[in-house]
């Protein structure tokens, strides 16, 4: 039997991966990497296979799901800027996506910016990345 906090750290990561769904059909098509990608962390948050499958195969629209700590939403950003890289192209329809984001989650446009910034330069986890959403919260909120 699941417990409610399980339920809840459950219910969370799949949110979280449904908007990942969602910027990853932002351009019209889900690509072999993107799915890569969405599995990928389907599995680091440990949600199983079928679960995954499930929410990438769901017709239903799904409304944008909004973390209520910064840290979580920018940890969500964060994936989202992977799946923007995942096929090799930075589509104008999965910028959009993210600057919709990350104003739904209360922050400055000019963050998603700064975001592809920072993945341009290669290595986009920096070894200090928590000091680095710490000084992002700070600058884009």
């Amino acid at each position: 039997m699941i417990g409610f906090f399980e339920h809840q750290y459950l219910s969370f990561k799949k949110k979280h991966l449904r908007n990942l769904v969602a910027l990853a059909n932002a351009d019209g098509e889900l690509h072999n990497n993107e799915r890569a990608l969405i599995y990928r962390l389907g599995d680091k948050y440990g949600l199983k296979e079928k679960q995954v499958t499930k929410i990438i195969e769901s017709n239903k629209e799904q409304e944008l799901y909004v973390p209520e700590r910064d840290d979580e939403k920018m940890n969500q950003l964060f994936d989202l800027l992977q799946m923007v890289y995942a096929d090799g192209v930075v589509d104008d329809n999965e910028v959009t996506f993210c600057k919709d984001v990350v104003e739904k989650f209360g922050y400055k446009e000019a963050l998603v910016d700064k975001l592809i910034e920072l993945f341009k330069t290669g290595d986009p986890v920096p070894a200090d990345w928590e000091n680095v959403k710490l000084q992002l919260i700070q600058d884009y909120s």
